[in-house]
Parts: C-alpha cells; structure tokens; sequence
C-alpha cells in the first residue's frame, strides 16, 4: 500500500488538479486529499499560443515546459502541507503534462508520422518536490500504433465495471472521451469531440467568465440550426466509433470564429453558447444511440458534470438510459482522470500495462510512462 499523486491539466487550460490518494495491494485507489491550481495568465496565454503553429515556439515551448512544471512542483507541496505529509511518505506523482500537439494515426497520417507531445518538465517536477516521478505516458502507446489516447478507459474499467449492467463512462473535459464498459466483450472507447473547449473559449471572449456556470448562458439562448450542422459537418465526426482522438488542432476558438464569420449572419452570442452545448452533447450521444443495444447506465465525469443544461440534454438525448455523475460510484466528478494517472504511475512502477489496444488502437498492451528518480 502506497500513497500517490496524480497531477492532471488538460485541454481547457482552466489550472491544475493536484489528487492525492493511497492504492493497495489490489490497485484499488482510494481518494485522500485534492488541490486546484489556477494557471498564472502569463503561462496560460503562453500554452494557448503553443496549441498552434508559429509563435516561435521552440523558445516558448522551453521556458513554458519549465515554468509549468515548476507550478507542479508548487501544487504538490501545497497538497503536501495540507494534508500534513512530507515528501518521503510519496511513492510517486503521476503527471500527465500539458498537451501541446496531438497527432494521432489518421488516413491521412501514417503511424509512423504520427506523434504526440506534453510537456511540464519532469526532472524539474522530481528535482523540485524530492519525490520520484512517472511521466510521459502517451508516447508509448503511439509508438505501439495506437492513438495515445485516450488514456482513461483502462482506469474506468478497473475501478467503473459491473459485472450485472453495460455500462458507459463519459469524461467531458475540455475534450469528450467516451468509454463503453459491457458485461461481456472488450472495453472499447474513444474521443468524442469537444467537450467544454469551445463552451469555454466562447464564453470567456463574450462575457469573461472561465466557464458557462452550470449551463445558465447556454440556456438563455436557442440553438442556431445552420450553424450546428455546419458543426456537425466536421469530418471528424465522420467515423462514430475508435479508435480515434482530437485536440484543439481540430476544434479550437479561432476555428469556431473563422466559421462564424463566414456564414456572414449576426448570431447572437447566446445562440452561439446555446449551439455549442448541443454540438458537444449531440456529438456524445449519438455513438451512443448508433448502439443497439446501448448502455443502460451512463456516467459523466470532468468539468462537463457540473453543467445542469448539458446533462439534462444528455438525458434527453439519451433516455431512456440512466444517467449520474460518477459520485454516485463513489468517485468525485472532478477527481477522476487524478486519480487516473495516480493509477498509472503505479501500474508503470510495477511494470504493469497501462494501454487498452481495443480503445487506442495499439499493438499490444505496454507499460506507459517513463520514470524520473528523485
């Protein structure tokens, strides 16, 4: 029995989630102690411009992998202190990074081009906080052929499973991951699109909030028809089923802008939030709804559980499957991917496999990650 942490920043770029917790003999993790991190805005504006090309981004991509890694390091012994543990008493931190590019093997892009990277130096993050670090755990995966993402299936079917009820995990992020969990079959799962990236983004720029608070400005408004379909037309959405993954290089702001602009209509911002809601609830659903028969009872974990209109859609849309929040299966919406690569550090430290090639397309099951002593 060890205790483990688990550092998560993902593609909302909204801070960081520092997750403490302790995993038996079993694998079993067990939630002790959680810290939020806001990014400072310097850094978040210098991640943004990292998630496109240009921007001289050698230089930036130096000091932001420093910089970040060196807010890591301070999230930890703040958790630390908290909890009142020194670092000795820490069998390892499992960090995720920030992801600044996401290539997966498409059609279009051969596996052997294919590649991904995240960055919040680990030899900073271990040399900082005194305590041994697994890192780096997409590229492995991408190595093997697969998607390197996404990663939380095999957490979710360790810990979400039944062996009586097919089950599906939703993790809305700033990107929407699926996981379908049957009672008999492989657990399979994939990216569904975006999940808050583009609520987020939108609201930020039009009423400077971080987030759309539980869904009320996407409420306010009514979808716009055209717009959605045009949305909807994203050849990502093409293939309904994985394995597949995206990131901000396929759905992105400036990319909602540009689209916006050129149906040369006055949407009103309202309409645009209430749009991309569906679009990110719609984009969930219907894999769900092409299957027959599909899940009877759905999960909804990140961000995305808080947001009242967003789940009520998904009900809708859904019905007549059940659907909760994953702290109904004891897990904090919000502490779910911590815990996640808490969980993989501990698989990598014992050379256990952390990939699931029915989701990501690898293949065959490997160790991720790559470990960074003390």
């Amino acid at each position: 029995m060890g205790l483990y942490i688990g550092i998560m920043s993902g593609t909302s770029l909204d801070g960081v989630d520092t997750l403490l917790c302790e995993i038996g003999d079993d694998g079993a993790p067990r939630y002790l102690h959680h810290l939020n991190t806001p990014f400072p805005a310097e850094l978040q504006t210098t991640l943004r411009k990292l998630c496109q090309p240009g921007n001289n981004e050698i230089e930036l991509l130096g000091r932001a992998d420093r910089a970040l890694a060196t807010l890591y390091a301070d999230s930890v012994k703040q958790l630390l202190a908290s909890a009142s543990l020194n670092a000795p008493q820490i069998e390892a931190i499992g960090c995720h990074g920030q992801t600044i590019r996401h290539r997966p093997p498409t059609p279009e892009q051969a596996a052997s081009t294919a590649f991904t990277l995240q960055i919040g130096d680990p030899n900073t993050l271990a040399a900082r906080t005194g305590i041994c670090v697994v890192a780096d755990f997409r590229r492995r995966d991408i190595a093997e052929g697969g998607q390197g993402a996404p990663l939380a299936p095999a957490f979710h079917r360790a810990v979400f499973a039944s062996p009586t009820h097919d089950r599906a995990v939703i993790n809305i992020g700033g990107m929407a991951n699926l996981t379908l969990l049957p009672v008999n079959g492989p657990c399979t799962g994939f990216d569904t699109g975006p999940g808050n990236v583009l609520m987020d983004g939108w609201i930020k720029q039009h009423n400077g909030q971080a987030f759309d608070d539980r869904g009320l400005f996407a409420a306010s408004g009514k979808v716009d028809a055209p717009l959605l379909d045009q949305l909807l037309s994203h050849p990502y959405f093409a293939n309904r089923q994985g394995p597949r993954s995206t990131g901000r290089e396929d759905f992105d702001l400036k990319q909602l802008i540009a689209i916006i602009d050129q149906t040369d209509r006055d949407i009103a911002p309202e309409n645009v939030q209430a749009t991309l809601l569906e679009l990110t609830a719609q984009s969930i659903a219907r894999p769900l709804q092409a299957l027959s028969p599909g899940p009877n009872e759905i999960y909804v974990c990140g961000g995305g559980a808080f947001n009242t209109a967003l789940m009520q859609r998904l009900e809708s849309l859904l019905h007549p499957a059940q659907i909760a929040s994953t702290a109904s299966l004891g897990a904090d919406p919000q502490h779910v991917e911590g815990l996640a690569f808490a969980w993989l550090a501990y698989r990598r430290l014992r050379g256990l496999s952390g990939n699931l090639p029915s989701v990501t397309g690898a293949a065959r099951e490997v160790p991720l990650g790559a470990v960074f002593p003390p």
